[in-house]
């Protein structure tokens, strides 16, 4: 199995760098989106190219579904240690639950964070029950087919502009396959240690590209920390090192990204670049920090081709495959 050039470019990403904000971080509505559908095409596809990352407000999930969702997930957290320790992550599957066993290849520390994952194939044993935490099956299984519709209307929209089928990603993303992979991830990352405190090395989430088609990511007001780095600063870093951007936490907005498949499967016209969550200075603020982040992973069986011949075809599971491996112990 050959090397991916991925985790390459990812070993190199581990320096602190600078901080700017100077680049926007767009916000784009998706309202009407059938009647706008020409011009929010446009829009996703200048800040995709651009940056990589960009925000959708509007985008048809209720905030009480969201408030829902976050609330299951800090019920779950908040669970004994050792209830939590029943239901492990499934090796391999991006299913369960783990607490700091994710090692980025950027930095080689554990990112310092908890969390749980939902992939619908592989969910038997993983779910708490009702006395644990109430509705949560329900919940979460609501929450995540409602952000896989927003996914591929967003990649619908790529899909017209790469010159594929409109339904091409949600054919290759199909909930109903035992071949599915696309994944809600609920994320804790817990009070920051007085200890690690300006300890150098030491990130709630190092730097790393993510393996999906797109990400959407869910914060809270307040909770800040993501930074990211556009492609053209990572090719060519200044004195100081990378220039990363600060990524607005708000509770309307979802945050969207392009991951490493879809930069594949565009030949690399849309890029995957990197983010990480900063642990806080000292002097800010060390409360706990909770985000949920659905990941739109194509099917295992969906070969990635490179229509220019610019990266070999891969499955995706072979693809996420290599992924998981180089960035968990397990």
């Amino acid at each position: 199995m050959s090397t991916l050039t991925e985790l390459t470019r990812e070993s190199r990403m581990g320096a602190v760098g600078t901080l700017t904000s100077d680049r926007e971080i767009r916000r784009i509505s998706l309202a009407g989106f059938e009647a706008r559908r020409e011009e929010i095409t446009a829009e996703l596809w200048q800040a995709a190219t651009d940056i990589g990352f960009f925000q959708v407000v509007d985008h048809g999930i209720a905030p009480a579904e969201v408030d829902a969702a976050f609330a299951a997930s800090q019920a779950f957290f908040a669970l004994p240690a050792e209830v939590k320790a029943r239901f492990p992550l499934k090796k391999g599957l991006n299913a369960g639950y783990e607490f700091k066993s994710q090692v980025r290849p950027s930095v080689g520390t554990a990112d310092q964070k908890e969390s749980w994952q939902l992939t619908r194939p592989h969910m038997a044993g993983l779910w708490p029950t009702d006395d644990e935490v109430a509705g949560f099956r329900d919940t979460l299984l609501a929450f995540e087919a409602r952000c896989w519709s927003v996914a591929m209307q967003v990649l619908s929209c790529f899909a017209d502009r790469l010159g594929l089928p409109r339904d091409f990603f949600a054919t290759v993303h199909d909930p109903a396959s035992a071949q599915y992979q696309s994944c809600l991830r609920l994320i804790h990352y817990m009070a920051f240690p007085e200890d690690l405190l300006d300890t150098p090395g030491t990130w709630r989430a190092g730097a790393h590209t993510d393996f999906d088609c797109l990400t959407l990511l869910f914060q809270r007001e307040g909770q800040g920390g993501l930074q990211v780095l556009p492609g053209a600063e990572a090719a060519r870093p200044s004195d100081d090192g990378y220039a990363w951007t600060p990524v607005p936490a708000t509770d309307e907005a979802i945050t969207c990204n392009v991951g490493d498949m879809l930069m594949r499967w565009s030949d690399d016209r849309l890029p995957s670049n990197f983010h990480r969550v900063a642990a806080p200075s000292r002097g800010e603020s060390t409360a706990p920090r909770y985000s949920m982040a659905f990941f739109a992973q194509a099917d295992k069986d969906a070969v990635i081709e490179s229509p220019a011949g610019l990266h070999e075809p891969m499955t995706a599971g072979d693809f996420l495959l290599q992924r998981i491996q180089a960035n968990f112990r397990a």
